[in-house]
């Protein structure tokens, strides 16, 4: 028999701290999943099938549980807040040692899940004496799913971008442990066990608190880990997990711990990727740069004299802040991101297509690799559908197409969508040596040509003699048919995984 309790407004915003902090700890494992296993879409699926499944057997165990439910539901909420609180970290630290770090990950969840899931039926009986059922069964889901609708507020909009995955962690495992202490504060008078529990609690409590403090040193120690080289800069956006490495050779860009580019052979990339393109522009010519939020793209547009305005649209701006205020970046991109011919907006380049109505000589587009379903709709044909408002009938377009060597139907995928919409395409590929062999796709309304005289402006890398070689496909990157890329498929995701899975 559940004793009666002076505490129900306690037990009460307790069930909303349980709703609130149980799906903080289920979103931060999807995130990090998504950061480091990618294909977000399957990670996020899994974890909430697993978390709720792992609830359902919490709420099922919590039969067995028939004396001192007081006590039993303090020492959960304090195990939870123990556990969750320290999830994110321990992930972190262990995913380059872990024989298999999805069993660790889906353990977690699972664990958190069963705890969480015995949490609230414990509470219900406690309380079944202080309320009618119906007034009861009301105010518990009430509470339950208004922490669930704040923790899907607050999550993305303030947590991950201010505070990052693993203080928001610990700061949630500080507020399920505080729940508890009050709890047995509160409870002091049923007997000796609580005052226990509350030493329990509050040793447990400083120690989530030393975590919260030290949580960027735990997070630089566990990038350290993983990145061969030295880390000097990291940040989680509302988007991304970026991370900046440097040694005595050069700078990496790491998004997601996917390399974007290497200082020591980015010139390759950004020369191939821009100047192609670039060959004989009207005067006054209009730029448009989707991506390419590093300013590396814009420094080598900005050789040409006949660029009058070129417009940058870059989802994340703690990217564009980075390459505005590290000096180590603005050096690499010559403070291209400065220059007053260069507008900046950062927004989703799939809504800024649907609304913009300025039409654009050359686009030149910088995405990601298509690793996961949020970037691969910019790959897809509804996305070139929308750019074709962007063009008149001499506008051209160069797009950066992942490697045709290591993942061919994902860089013909890429060719293929073009198609669809009515583009003309030639594609291209150069070496660089951090990625190896990599490919572009130029197109445009009405036909066009590879230029294969020399570059009109400086470049480091790119001659007559290399133009000449770049729009050749050997036997191994050859044409190969494919699916095209919609929104309802997205089957470049699905080539991309399965081609790239090896080198993962």
């Amino acid at each position: 028999m559940a004793k009666k309790v002076s505490t129900p407004n306690l037990l009460l915003f307790s069930v909303f701290v349980v709703a609130t902090c149980g799906l903080i700890y289920e979103l931060i494992a999807g995130t990090l999943a998504s950061y480091l296993l990618g294909d977000s879409v399957t990670q996020f699926s899994i974890i909430i099938g697993v978390y709720l499944f792992s609830m359902g057997i919490g709420s099922w165990l919590s039969k067995f549980f028939t004396t001192n439910l007081l006590s039993w539901f303090v020492q959960i909420e304090i195990l939870v807040g123990l556990i969750g609180g320290f999830s994110s970290s321990l992930l972190f630290v262990l995913f380059e040692f872990a024989a298999s770090f999805q069993l660790l990950l889906y353990g977690l969840v699972m664990l958190t899940g069963i705890l969480v899931g015995l949490e609230i039926p414990l509470i219900m009986r406690i309380l079944k004496d202080e309320f009618d059922f119906t007034d009861l069964v009301s105010k518990v889901f009430t509470f339950d799913y208004i922490g669930a609708l704040l923790a899907s507020l607050v999550f993305p909009l303030v947590l991950v971008p201010y505070l990052g995955l693993v203080k928001t962690s610990f700061l949630f495992g500080i507020l399920n442990v505080s729940v508890a202490i009050a709890l047995c504060i509160q409870l002091d008078y049923l007997g000796k066990w609580f005052s226990v529990l509350k030493k329990i609690g509050i040793a447990t409590l400083i120690i989530l608190l030393a975590g919260f403090v030290l949580s960027e040193n735990i997070m630089r120690f566990s990038e350290s880990l993983s990145y061969s080289e030295p880390v000097i800069f990291s940040k989680s956006s509302a988007y991304q997990r970026i991370v900046l490495t440097k040694n005595k050779k050069e700078l990496r860009l790491y998004l997601n711990g996917n390399l974007q580019f290497s200082s020591a052979d980015e010139y390759r990339y950004h020369e191939a990727l821009v100047h192609p393109v670039m060959q004989g522009l009207p005067k006054q010519a209009k730029i448009l740069v989707l991506g390419g939020g590093d300013g590396l793209a814009v420094r080598e547009i900005l050789k040409y004299p006949e660029v009058s305005e070129i417009q940058l649209v870059d989802l994340d701006e703690a990217v564009t802040q980075l390459f505005k205020t590290n000096s180590l970046l603005t050096s690499l991109n010559q403070k291209s991101l400065f220059d007053p011919k260069v507008n900046v907006n950062n927004v989703d380049a799939f809504q800024w297509l649907k609304t913009n109505t300025k039409k654009y000589d050359v686009i030149i587009i910088d995405f990601p690799d298509p690793s996961n379903f949020s970037v691969g709709k910019l790959y897809t044909q509804t996305f070139y559908r929308l750019l074709l408002h962007s063009m008149h009938e001499s506008s051209k377009v160069v797009v950066q197409s992942t490697s045709p060597l290591v993942a061919p139907k994902s860089f013909w995928c890429v060719n293929q969508t073009m198609n669809s919409v009515g583009l003309n395409t030639l594609p291209y590929h150069t070496f660089v040596p951090s990625f190896g062999e990599w490919g572009f796709i130029m197109a445009a309304l009405n036909p066009i040509q590879f230029p294969h005289e020399s570059i009109s402006v400086q470049t480091k890398y790119l001659t007559a003699g290399t133009l000449r070689t770049m729009d050749h496909f050997p036997k191994d990157m050859a044409f190969v048919q494919t699916d095209v890329n919609k929104l309802n498929n997205q089957m470049l995701v699905h080539y991309f995984e399965k081609e790239w899975a090896i080198y993962q």
